[in-house]
């Protein structure tokens, strides 16, 4: 049984502000637990599930303190979890150190103020898929651990890089890299399908890419419009244009 202190800190993970604090985040679900696990790349701080999960994974979690794991009911896992539909177990963990791999021979996403959680959940998990290690955020995008992100994310968390910074003295200080952003105006996609690396600037879901970045980027690049639609969704544009240059 969850006692009221453990209660509360599990509650207030829902802000950032808590979660930086503490250095810490909410991962939930079966599938996103199970990854971040196995992974061992964010240690877990305490993992509360129904006795029928807890069972099923004995041998995962016997190396884990008796002390920070808790067999809760499912009115139990209601009150902590963050998701409409709890689903069998939550754990915090610790958050790792994100330093970006090296940024040449690869792509990078760079993020202009990425602001939904999904989106940038989905990016991540696409970023993955195609094997981009990093993603540079503008300090305005939504934040990583946010346990939108992080579920619809599903595990990719753990294998990509994230860095929050100001975009513009980044893009100065490596002027070295090629930026190719996603714009309406810009070149048909499908004349870079042959470039080995550089990074790709994906702006605001509303607003697109600041005008600043525009002058700094290398080449503005375009997904071909055949219908009536008047942008696409940043996660599906990312995913569309990664497909062509990876």
């Amino acid at each position: 049984m969850l006692s009221k202190t453990i209660v509360k800190y599990i509650q207030s993970l829902a802000h950032k502000k808590a979660r930086d604090e503490h250095g810490v985040f909410i991962a939930e679900g079966p599938k996103v637990v199970s990854d971040f696990l196995h992974t061992n790349i964010f240690s877990p701080k305490l993992i509360c599930g129904l006795e029928s999960w807890m069972v099923e994974n004995l041998i995962l979690l016997k190396n884990f303190s008796e002390e920070n794991k808790y067999v809760i009911n499912e009115s139990e896992l209601e009150r902590i979890s963050q998701l409409q539909t709890p689903n069998k177990v939550l754990a915090v963990f610790h958050k790792k150190e994100n330093k970006l791999a090296d940024l040449k021979n690869n792509f990078s996403l760079m993020l202009d103020d990425i602001q939904d959680p999904g989106n940038l959940g989905t990016i991540i998990r696409t970023a993955d898929w195609f094997g981009v290690k990093n993603i540079i955020c503008s300090n305005k995008c939504a934040d990583c651990y946010n346990s939108k992100v992080v579920q619809a994310s599903m595990g990719s968390l753990a294998r990509v890089n994230i860095i929050y910074t100001e975009l513009e003295e980044f893009i100065n200080k490596n002027k070295d890299m090629d930026i190719y952003a996603a714009t309406l105006a810009g070149k048909n996609i499908s004349i870079f399908n042959k470039l080995k690396e550089g990074i790709i600037l994906i702006g605001n879901e509303s607003k697109g890419v600041k005008e600043n970045l525009l002058g700094l980027a290398t080449q503005q690049i375009t997904i071909p419009k055949q219908g009536e639609a008047e942008s696409l969704n940043a996660a599906v544009a990312c995913g569309i244009i990664l497909s062509h240059v990876k």
